[in-house]
């Protein structure tokens, strides 16, 4: 049996309780189990090694993890890390198209940025610096949904990677097996957006799509296409499921065509008419992508704009999740960099959207303004449009949007990340000698008046989140105030429930502080 001594002397409180706990972990029983022990023997804690923040080890055991001091302590077990000085391996898993595309990417470009040398073989990515010694190990394991969460809760892995919001059952069950809140801004980060396009083929005269003809396709109610599906998608294709089927008693087809390679899915599209396939955003290849449009005439393309503003309803945030516990200093400053304008451009290059927020002048929206003057009625008059355009032509709208879990008051998850990065960047300084405005907006539904008034309470909810992301301290050159226009800016047709959805928002304006 392996031992090992850590070194530095710690004073422990005497006790006789022996934490004996047997790790019961899924898809992990190739773990062994190690032994800690101190120096006067009064105290042993059993479990599978976890991780090494630097200062605290973390154990494995049956009531999930444990985090404490090994310094003076003694190691006993095959599995017993040496941590002076200790390697940190980061273990990464989940999502195919983010453990096989993006990630690889992402690790080469930081890698680049600090000098180092890469060493890649079957997943296993080591970062050395000049004197070959490594400073960073990390693993990416692509796996289905359902396998990459049970390893995950298991703390067989230290991140997962997930297309996908994890729904409230899941992270009741990541919570009870002590991970924390994985919903929180910290342990629930964005790393980048996606979308899923309809296609058709090429040659098709079709344009657009409805969002009622795409269910109905993808719940195999209507012979109206054939439907080809890229297996890589499954974890969004429950995501759009989620969101937009089961709430009206519709689930998808598991007998739809399902290929595994991209090339055979747009293969198939382009020699079959009439067909249709849902495709990730920047690999529609040689198809004709479809526009989701709706009863009232509005469209939605899935354009980058439309994607960073959460306008087109099939975006989806792609997500790391992280434990509760701390990681090693260079674990933390890798997933640090994923946030930098460097890491943004490779997320851009790799076919995604990145989350760096860009301006959109007043000018550059003629669309949405001639939706605002055609969708107008008789409660949303002409005066009430000029004073949109006089309080927001003079300022520029940030990609950064705002909106809300459906029937609450709770941001959803986006628009959470929206609230830390836009936070980061008043405290480091980007928008000084700048007048930030939140401008909420609302569906149609109910007089223009009340939704006038909801649209400012949003705002206001908002501001008060942004405040309370800055410690409740904002700098003196900066100024934050809302607005609202109600029903006034229509962004999808109301009489669908993502058309509301969209509808209710809140967008970020800004412009020099005069």
């Amino acid at each position: 049996m392996m031992r090992r001594k850590f070194k530095n002397s710690m004073r422990w409180n005497r006790c006789a309780a022996v934490f004996a706990a047997h790790f019961l972990c899924i898809g992990a029983v190739h773990a062994e189990m190690v032994t800690f022990r101190s120096e006067d023997n009064s105290v042993a804690v059993v479990g599978r090694f976890v991780g090494y923040d630097g200062e605290t080890v973390t154990l494995g055991v049956e009531t999930g993890p444990l985090s404490f001091r090994a310094d003076g302590m003694t190691c006993d077990g095959p599995d017993c890390p040496v941590l002076d000085p200790y390697t940190p391996r980061l273990r990464m898993i989940g999502a195919p198209r983010m453990a096989d595309v993006l990630l690889p990417s992402l690790i080469d470009a930081y890698a680049r940025e600090n000098g180092w040398s890469v060493q890649e073989n079957l997943g296993d990515f080591d970062l050395a610096r000049d004197d070959t010694s490594i400073a960073l190990k990390i693993h990416l394991d692509a796996s289905p949904p359902d396998l990459a969460f049970g390893e995950f809760i298991a703390q067989d892995a230290d991140i997962l990677m997930s297309m996908r919001e994890l729904r409230q059952t899941e992270l009741e069950v990541a919570r009870t097996k002590g991970l924390g809140q994985l919903n929180t801004a910290r342990q629930g980060r964005i790393l980048a957006l996606d979308a899923l396009v309809p296609v058709t083929d090429a040659g098709s005269d079709l344009q657009t799509v409805s969002m009622a003809e795409l269910t109905s396709a993808l719940s195999g109610q209507s012979d109206q296409f054939d439907v080809h599906l890229l297996d890589d998608l499954d974890n969004q294709l429950v995501g759009f499921e989620e969101r937009f089927m089961r709430p009206f008693g519709f689930s998808l087809d598991q007998s739809l065509n399902k290929l595994s390679d991209l090339g055979e899915v747009t293969a198939q599209v382009a020699s079959t008419k009439g067909s249709l396939a849902i495709l990730p955003y920047g690999n529609t290849q040689n198809t004709q992508p479809l526009a989701l449009d709706g009863p009232c005439g509005l469209r939605s393309n899935a354009e980058f704009l439309t994607l960073k503003t959460e306008d087109y309803p099939l975006t989806f945030p792609i997500f790391l999740y992280l434990p509760q516990r701390n990681l090693h200093p260079m674990e933390d400053a890798f997933l640090e960099w994923l946030r930098s304008p460097s890491a943004q451009l490779v997320i851009r290059r790799a076919g995604f959207v990145d989350l760096a927020a860009v301006p959109i002048p007043l000018s550059d929206q003629g669309d949405r303004l001639a939706n605002a003057i055609r969708s107008a009625g008789t409660e949303v008059p002409l005066g009430e449009l000029q004073r949109m355009i006089r309080i927001l032509s003079p300022q520029v709208r940030m990609s950064s949007t705002f909106r809300f879990e459906p029937g609450s008051t709770r941001l959803d998850g986006q628009s959470r990340s929206n609230v830390f990065q836009l936070a980061q960047s008043i405290r480091d300084g980007r928008f000084a000698g700048q007048n930030i405005m939140f401008v909420g907006f609302s569906d149609g539904r109910g007089p223009a008046e009340a939704n006038r008034d909801l649209s400012a309470a949003r705002a206001e909810s908002v501001r008060r989140d942004v405040e309370r992301a800055l410690g409740g301290v904002i700098p003196d050159n900066v100024s934050i105030e809302t607005e609202a226009f109600g029903e006034a800016l229509p962004m999808a047709c109301d009489d669908t429930v993502w058309g509301q959805q969209t509808n209710r928002r809140v967008e970020l304006w800004v412009q020099d502080a005069g």
